[in-house]
């Protein structure tokens, strides 16, 4: 495909980010080679946005791919839109995950650095649900600040074009908005047809803020650790499948179009689907009456809780999103 034919969202700083990204959290199930050469596929299909992670584990093998796409000309880095992550338990290390980051990817800059999730704790990967670190803690503003300051001077050092937050919450983005010199230009978070968190995706926009979609398809390859017995599944839901078989696509591209049309940029990974995946943002169009009813089955499922992130023994997850009038220090 053409990648001048993929819209783009124009952030505050006046940056162009594509409609649609490649992220590349593999599951448990995906290798890091295989995500690589998937990254190397979808490059070559047409994608422009490559949405990373240091806790991922694979920016090693994905920087090698990037490395051979470069050198080949066929595309510059210029071209790209590379996004990276800072892990937990570098939250006092920024600078230094930064720099491991671009390494691994061998590149010089990321356009796009993000603080993963809000708390400054490590908790070992491929853990279980139901697991809790001794090092766990909840949100602590300043600690967040701290870490955010080190966020402000990659952007002064040119390391990181822009900067933003990733399952942060309306509380913790006031304080965050209160207090940065350097606003966050971005928010990683999970949206999907059942999870269209409705509140916190117009806050962002009215805060300028643009709501990226992690779990744009309601991660049907999500880890077992990560599934419990109220999850729903978007791509069986009845208007869903009814508005792709009317349009003979899939559910998937369905899921995709909504997210894009609606304004937010979704990050699937799939190995075998991306080009179908990056059609749905060119080549697909839902009506307004599609879109009407797809914001009708909202079932506020949020399939990612974090729930190894409690602090207290026997927390509930909620505790983590700020419900039920938890407030944040």
């Amino acid at each position: 495909m053409d990648p001048s034919l993929i819209p783009n969202r124009v952030l505050k700083t006046g940056d162009k980010i594509p409609c649609i990204g490649l992220g590349t959290f593999g599951s448990d199930s995906v290798s890091a080679d295989i995500v690589a050469q998937t990254v190397k596929k979808a490059i070559n299909a047409g994608y422009r946005h490559i949405d990373c992670a240091s806790v991922y584990g694979n920016e090693k093998n994905i920087g090698i791919v990037l490395n051979e796409v470069f050198n080949s000309g066929f595309v510059k880095r210029e071209d790209l839109w590379i996004t990276s992550k800072v892990w937990n338990d570098m939250h006092n290390h920024v600078a230094e995950s930064c720099a491991q980051s671009l390494a691994d990817l061998k590149i010089d800059y990321l356009d796009l650095y993000l603080v993963h999730w809000p708390f400054s704790n490590y908790h070992p990967p491929n853990c279980d649900v139901t697991s809790r670190s001794p090092n766990a803690k909840p949100y602590i503003h300043e600690n967040y600040m701290n870490t955010w300051r080190q966020m402000e001077k990659l952007v002064e050092e040119n390391l990181v074009k822009n900067i933003g937050t990733s399952n942060m919450t309306i509380p913790k983005l006031n304080l965050l908005l209160r207090d940065s010199r350097i606003k966050p230009l971005c928010n990683e978070m999970e949206l999907h047809p059942h999870f269209q968190q409705t509140e916190l995706f117009e806050y962002c926009q009215k805060h300028q803020i643009q709501p990226i979609a992690y779990c744009p398809l309601g991660s049907p390859g999500r880890p077992e650790r990560d599934r419990t017995p109220e999850d729903t599944v978007d791509l069986e839901d009845p208007v869903i499948l009814s508005i792709a078989e009317r349009l003979k696509i899939t559910p998937a591209q369905v899921a995709l179009q909504w997210a894009v049309k609606r304004g937010q940029i979704p990050i699937p990974f799939s190995v075998n689907h991306f080009l179908e995946n990056l059609e749905a943002a060119v080549n697909i169009q839902l009506t307004e009456k599609d879109m009407q009813a797809i914001g009708k089955i909202d079932r506020n499922c949020r399939l990612i809780k974090g729930q190894v992130f409690l602090w207290k023994e026997y927390q509930s997850w909620e505790d983590l999103w700020d419900i039920d009038g938890v407030i944040v220090s």
